[in-house]
Formats: structure tokens, sequence, C-alpha cells
């Protein structure tokens, strides 16, 4: 009968002991998975703290990137700002410049075309008073001229860059030699076509084309004489002027300046 008993109590004790086991592992359970959902929780939390930290110190380098670019283009403002101010000081300085040139302007502008307008005056009384040759093209440059000073749109500059260039032509003439068609009349009062022979300004002279007749301007007298002492050497002269001969030295007659009075002597030239 005892032995029931104890047994029976011992059968009592284990399936206690097992339901003390099994409602303790229960329980383990249950604080394990709360601790899980926990650290879970934590982690969760974390990452989301180090995804707002990593968006600020996005945000900062950005910044910095941006403030670093914002200075360098101060610096770089600051630089053009100090070369412009530079710039603006020296454009000042050259429309004081050209303010003051423009006040002499109108004083050289005011005491050149009367300059202009004498040697103009002092070229046509030149070529009048000249060895006779080319009268109708140094005439007629002369008249252009005088054309051109009244005209409105021709600048101060091309006017006088015009009339040095005439005074240029006419000096040209001393130093060169030519020939051209001119039609003369002579003390017979026929007129007719001679060939022109011009040595510089110290001679001028004419041959007919069958060298029959021949002569030169006489200066004293203002008008043309035959003189067929030379008739071979302007025949020789004109055709060195027209090229056909090479350049040799030729003998003609040239009549001494006016102020020494003295009369025609033979003279030696070289034709070019």
């Amino acid at each position: 009968m005892k032995r029931c008993i104890s047994s029976s109590r011992r059968g009592t004790v284990a399936i206690f002991a097992a339901m003390v086991l099994t409602a303790s592992g229960s329980v383990f359970a249950q604080s394990v998975d709360q601790v899980l959902q926990a650290e879970q929780r934590r982690l969760t939390l974390a990452q989301q703290s180090q995804e707002r930290i990593n968006k600020i110190v996005e945000r900062t380098r950005s910044l910095e990137d941006q403030y670093r670019a914002i200075n360098k283009e101060i610096d770089g403002l600051r630089v053009y700002n100090r070369l412009m101010v530079a710039q603006t000081d020296g454009q000042g300085a050259v429309l004081e410049d050209i303010a003051l040139s423009m006040e002499q302007v109108d004083v050289i502008n005011r005491q050149i075309f009367p300059l202009m307008e004498r040697m103009i005056d002092g070229l046509e009384q030149s070529v009048k008073m000249d060895v006779p040759f080319l009268m109708d093209e140094r005439t007629m440059r002369i008249d252009k001229l005088k054309a051109m000073m009244e005209r409105p749109d021709v600048s101060v500059a091309e006017k006088f860059r015009k009339v040095m260039e005439a005074f240029q032509i006419e000096n040209d003439y001393g130093s060169s030699s030519e020939t051209y068609k001119q039609t003369l009349t002579l003390e017979d009062g026929a007129s007719r076509d001679y060939n022109i022979l011009r040595i510089g300004r110290i001679g001028l002279y004419f041959q007919s084309d069958d060298t029959h007749i021949t002569g030169r301007w006489d200066h004293e007298s203002r008008g043309w004489v035959i003189d067929d002492s030379a008739r071979n050497e302007i025949r020789k002269g004109l055709r060195m002027a027209k090229q056909l001969i090479a350049p040799e030295l030729i003998i003609v007659p040239v009549q001494a300046a006016k102020p020494l009075n003295a009369p025609e002597s033979a003279a030696s030239t070289e034709g070019s």
C-alpha cells in the first residue's frame, strides 16, 4: 500500500516538474523573442540614424563645395573688377586725349584749309610758268583739286593727301623723260601733230614723224621755235623715250636760266 502511494507521488512530482519546465521554457522563449525584437528595433533605429547622418554629411559636403566654388568665383570677380577699374581709368585718359585731339583737330582744320588753298594756287602758278608739257592733264588735275576742296563728303585728310600727291607728281617730272603726241601751231600758222620729247624740266622738243621739222620750246618767247641743229639727237632721244634703243648720251640745245641772261649753249644730257 505504501509503495503504491509513493509511486503515485513520484509520478505527480514528475508531472509537476514537467509542467514547470514546460512553463519555464515558454516564458524563456517569449523573453528571447522580445529580446530579438528589441534588438531588431534597435538595429532599425540605428540604420535610420545612420542614414540621416549620411544625408546630413552629404548636405554638408555639398554646402562646403558650394562655399568653395562661390569663394573662388568671388576671387575671380575681384580680379576682374580690379582689371576693369584699371581699364576704365585708362579709357578715361584716352577719352581725355581724344577730346583734346578733337579740339586740336578743329584748330588744325581751320588752319589747313587756307594752307591747301595756297598750295593749290602755287601749284597752278607753277604749271602756268613751267615748260608747257602735258598741259591738259596737269590743268585738269588742278581743276579736280579745286572741285574737291568744296566737297563735304571728302575728309580733310583725303584732301590733303590729294594735294600732296599732285605736288609729288609735279616733282617727279623733274627727274624723268617721256614722249607723247601733241598738236602744235608753228610760225607758219599750220597745225599738225608732232612727237614731243620732254627731258625733265630742262628741255621740251618736238619733231615730225618724217623728221623734216624739228624744234624746241623757247622759254623767253613763250613759244615753239624751229631748230634743226639737233635733229638726229632729238630723233635718238625719242627712240630712247619709247624704249626702242638703249639709253645713251645725247647732245641737245638747252636754254640757260633766265637770271643769267646768257645765250643758248649746247648741253649734254643723258636720255632715259
